[in-house]
């Protein structure tokens, strides 16, 4: 039973800070429950609580733009004159050194849920390759295998869950022999989770015995990464470098020896790739220079003055898009936690599933709370060097996003038959097209066939020619 003290000093604790609610089931929940509750109202962070709820959940803060805001330097996909191939081609050679030295690990982030794409399960389990149907899970572990292949090397890769997915996301791993990589290289850990509010103020139930609370954002990678041991175990094997991605992007380079090298040659410690924007108002971050340091700015925050702002040849003066692949320095991470480490907290307004009064469960038809999470990109302003090395949409950014549309399925599909296209046709192939240019055959590379374009011509004896409607799956 739950000591009646402990009880008492909950119920004070609560109506000190307003959120009485959490206990309004108590009566209806058993011992187990109860002791459970106990344990989730204890571990809350009730100074934070009180600040949130004034500061971002009953008001919505205006945006925080630094003053002075001016577009940072890059390196741009492809070297612009002799020194910069110099430097490109010296880059390449530090990288695969230290790819070769097992010095990079590969770190996703998989926290969600495959809900707003009609799927029900861990977004990684989605299937998306245009033939084979294989998982996002299956595609990043085919190219981690391909790359230890290549260069000889343990690859360890780390894969961050949340509390909605990672039982499920540990089953899927082990249904499927962790697709073919040695399990004591895939690190499966949880993120952190923040409780949810109404407009009020007011912590949600999602059960009567339990707090309503959601992942705490792709910020909560970097403490998750230190508090689960992954860095522990990071530092045991070696790794200095860790290749962070999203799981919703299925063309991801995961190992690219160029970025590495030149963050590495720039003494960086959290460095990113971009694209150019499509338009002004693309819903991507903005890479802006604020205060000497780097800086994303949210599509929503940045002023449509800024974000329209041109340069005398007509190109957008902030058109660096944050697409989310970051290299980032293990000991940048261990630095950051060393004496407790807090990234900004941001609101968002959601429709979060709950226990009304009555103890009836709600999933609200509209928006009916908060739910509150930080992001990885503000790290970025508290390393001491950064770089930005510009890609190619078509070569590296295909996110999966919505069910139909822009960034939907099909569009991500349909950007990996391209991208595949595009390689045998560097290579020197015949590929068929529609009237609108697109390919008239479906293609599908595995990354043991080819890691990048590069590879192509050296397998062109084993690509059969390719007519109007073939079905092609290179292996």
């Amino acid at each position: 039973m739950v000591a009646r003290k402990s009880l008492q000093s909950t119920e004070k604790l609560l109506k000190e800070h307003s959120q009485s609610q959490l206990l309004a089931f108590w009566d209806d929940i058993g011992p187990d429950q109860r002791r459970d509750l106990l344990g989730w109202i204890e571990g809350l962070s009730w100074a934070d609580i009180d600040y949130w709820v004034a500061d971002l959940v009953k008001k919505a803060p205006a945006p925080d733009i630094p003053a002075g805001l001016d577009p940072p330097p890059f390196y741009p996909a492809k070297p612009h004159d002799e020194p910069q191939r110099a430097k490109y081609a010296q880059a390449v050679e530090v990288g695969t050194e230290l790819i070769s030295a097992g010095k990079v690990a590969a770190f996703v982030v998989a926290g969600g849920q495959g809900t707003r794409l009609g799927f029900p399960g861990p977004k990684g389990d989605l299937p998306i390759s245009p033939l084979k149907n294989k998982t996002l899970f299956q595609i990043f572990a085919e190219q981690i295998r391909a790359v230890c292949e290549r260069f000889r090397a343990v690859c360890p890769w780390y894969v961050m869950t949340s509390p909605l997915n990672h039982d499920q996301t540990t089953e899927i791993f082990r249904e499927n022999h962790y697709y073919g990589l040695d399990s004591g290289d895939v690190f499966l850990f949880q993120q952190g989770t923040l409780p949810n509010f109404d407009f009020e103020g007011r912590i949600l139930l999602e059960k009567k015995d339990e707090i309503a609370c959601s992942p705490d954002g792709h910020g909560g990678s970097l403490k998750a990464l230190y508090e689960s041991g992954a860095i522990d175990d990071m530092q045991r094997r070696g790794v200095e470098y860790i290749s962070y991605w999203q799981v919703d992007n299925p063309l991801i380079n995961i190992f690219d020896p160029l970025f590495i090298g030149l963050h590495v040659l720039d003494k960086a410690q959290m460095s990113s790739k971009t694209i150019e924007k499509s338009g002004p108002f693309e819903k991507v971050g903005n890479f802006c220079i604020a205060d000497g340091k780097l800086n994303v700015i949210e599509y929503s925050d940045l002023p449509d003055e800024l974000a329209e702002k041109r340069n005398p040849d007509g190109s957008l003066v902030f058109k660096l898009g944050s697409i989310a692949i970051h290299i980032i320095n293990r000991t940048f991470v261990e630095k950051l936690n060393e004496k407790g480490f807090a990234l900004p907290i941001h609101r968002a307004v959601k429709k979060i599933p709950y226990i009304d009064a009555q103890g009836n469960s709600i999933k609200p038809e509209k928006p009916n709370g908060i739910k509150l999470e930080t992001f990885v990109f503000d790290a970025l302003p508290l390393a001491s060097t950064s770089i930005i090395l510009e890609t190619i949409r078509s070569e590296e950014f295909a996110p999966t996003k919505n069910a139909t549309g822009i960034d939907s399925v099909e569009t991500t599909k349909q950007m990996m038959i391209d991208r595949a296209a595009d390689w045998l046709e560097s290579a020197g192939l015949e590929i068929p097209r529609k009237a609108d240019d697109s390919p008239d055959c479906i293609i599908e590379i595995a990354p043991g066939f080819a890691l990048w374009k590069e590879d192509v011509p050296a397998k062109l004896d084993k690509i059969p020619p390719i007519k109007p409607g073939d079905k092609i799956y290179l292996a």
